[in-house]
């Protein structure tokens, strides 16, 4: 068997990206950051970093998010309540086309972060402002830039595609999953998550057959013993996430 030389393969970059979303004014956003430098200076980007020598990929996306959010991950595993600063963290994809960066060849590992609803950002690192932007008006902006032939993207690098990716993974996991449940805070009712899968999918749903369907799934809510009018008119009933990671039958999405 031959050595292995490594100055036989070029050296490239590890970045972790992160697709941050929250429902806000009752509309799915994503978190972006205005670069402060070359390359794309002045574009709006997603938020993330260079991998550093000594993390692995989770690590470095976790120190993102925290530098970025003030979010910390938690373990979707872990038993309740969920800690008040926490978000859901997960690996998405990994990306890396030779021409992504122009400084250098970059393989980019994509994360989705969810959290409820979020304070204003405040930009770090190369970023000069930060923002929280509605999902449809990014993605909009893109499908309007390819129906001209231009083909570049709202965001920086190959980030449009990151993003659609990661909204496409949320919208279908909260099919099958309890995913939705990490946009709401630790007690919402049934009208809260309602409005997150609303947002999520940008569909209407009848309020009946949700709360039907949501409380008729084995081990999705739990009653957390009180009640709200936070939302206006009567008393709500106050929820909580219960033990299920899997909905059976699943939470199907509208077609439209």
């Amino acid at each position: 068997m031959p050595p292995y030389d490594p100055s036989a393969f070029p050296p490239f970059a590890v970045t972790v990206d992160l697709v941050v979303l929250t429902v806000r004014s009752h509309a799915l956003c994503t978190l972006v950051v205005r670069r402060g430098e070359a390359p794309f200076q002045g574009r709006w980007a997603l938020p993330g970093g260079f991998v550093r020598a000594d993390e692995d990929l989770g690590g470095a996306a976790a120190r993102e998010l925290v530098e970025e959010t003030g979010l910390c991950a938690y373990d979707p595993a872990a038993p309740p309540p969920v800690p008040s600063n926490g978000a859901h963290l997960e690996q998405l994809a990994t990306y890396g086309a030779p021409d992504r960066d122009p400084r250098m060849r970059v393989v980019s590992v994509a994360h989705l972060a969810l959290a409820p609803d979020l304070p204003a950002p405040r930009a770090g690192g190369d970023a000069n402002s930060a923002r929280w932007a509605p999902v449809e008006e990014l993605l909009g902006e893109d499908a309007a830039a390819g129906a001209d032939g231009g083909g570049a993207g709202t965001l920086a690098f190959d980030h449009s595609r990151i993003l659609a990716d990661g909204v496409e993974r949320a919208r279908s996991k909260i099919e099958y999953s309890s995913l939705a449940t990490a946009f709401c805070p630790p007690e919402f009712t049934v009208g809260e998550l309602r409005r997150v899968y609303e947002a999520v999918w940008g569909v209407a749903l009848d309020p009946r057959n949700f709360h039907r369907k949501v409380t008729g799934t084995p081990g999705f809510l739990v009653p957390a013993g009180g009640t709200t009018t936070r939302q206006g008119g009567r008393p709500a009933q106050l929820f909580r996430a219960g033990g299920a990671t899997l909905l059976n039958p699943p939470m199907l999405r509208p077609e439209v």
